[in-house]
């Protein structure tokens, strides 16, 4: 008698979405999207997507659907965590959950509140926190044998 074959609903991550922060009343969630941006476009190009915060709560089918089928890493630029929190519940806890304020205390680097202009300072806050997030995907990389 054969025996059923269990197949896995989550797919090898061919990608692995990034969910940043879309708050604007604070410098670290431009940060957030800057830093995405340097990772989908110059660190891991071909390997990461970016998902629009707002699309996924709004309830975007296609938002939710990757969310739901590839592993996530949130990049929240505030304790309020938004990104992470609505991630977990609508499609999941992420495979890794950075908060911008926690990045840079680990490397020295505090900011001023240049929301608006990218400063060599925030420039500089950029690369460290689009180094972490490229470490993060490829630890899920490593970890899903791709």
């Amino acid at each position: 008698m054969a025996q059923a074959i269990k197949l896995d609903d989550k797919p090898k991550a061919l990608k692995i979405g990034i969910v940043p922060c879309n708050g604007e009343e604070i410098c670290e969630g431009t940060l957030t999207r800057f830093a995405c941006r340097k990772v989908l476009d110059e660190l891991r190009p071909g390997q990461t997507v970016t998902l629009c915060l707002p699309l996924f709560i709004a309830g975007d089918e296609k938002e939710r659907n990757f969310a739901n089928r590839f592993p996530t890493i949130t990049v929240d630029g505030c304790e309020k965590r938004c990104s992470q929190i609505s991630t977990e519940k609508l499609s999941g806890k992420p495979a890794y959950s950075l908060v911008v304020s926690d990045v840079l205390q680990k490397h020295g680097i505090s900011l001023s509140d240049t929301r608006r202009v990218l400063t060599d300072e925030g420039q500089a806050a950029v690369n460290v926190l689009a180094e972490e997030i490229a470490k993060k995907v490829d630890e899920i990389l490593a970890g899903q044998g791709g």
